[in-house]
């Protein structure tokens, strides 16, 4: 008998990472226009990375629902939320952007998020289970 509690894990990963971000690019892409005022970031850039969205988390989502899961993409998966986070916090110290309390603490906490989940995929990866590719 094998242990599918890491395999399972991991898949509750994925499932939890599409389901925010497809979340993330609702808000975003919908409310661009209400949260400029709220956050202080610029409308297009809130649709643009919405938009950039919507395929990650449909990607994610395939991925996370295939059997077996394929470790390279969730490799590639991972390498794509770092690149996030770090952009994220990038995009504040660059001072391209002027956002409010409230939108510094919007992006602080979404890059917090997708590190997490980075993390949480990681380390998932990394335990053994007989059934990713």
């Amino acid at each position: 008998m094998t242990n599918d509690r890491p395999h399972l894990f991991l898949r509750h990963v994925l499932v939890l990472d599409a389901a925010a971000s497809g979340a993330m690019s609702l808000l975003l892409v919908a409310g661009a226009g209400v949260l400029e005022g709220l956050l202080g970031l610029p409308v297009a850039l809130m649709r643009e990375a919405g938009l950039i969205l919507i395929p990650y988390a449909a990607l994610v989502a395939w991925v996370g629902t295939r059997e077996p899961i394929a470790r390279r993409a969730v490799w590639a998966i991972i390498a794509a939320n770092a690149l996030w986070a770090v952009a994220s916090l990038s995009l504040l110290a660059s001072g391209l952007v002027a956002p409010t309390a409230l939108g510094w603490a919007f992006v602080v906490a979404q890059a917090g998020a997708v590190a997490l989940l980075g993390e949480l995929q990681y380390a998932a990866l990394k335990r053994p289970a007989a059934t990713l590719a």
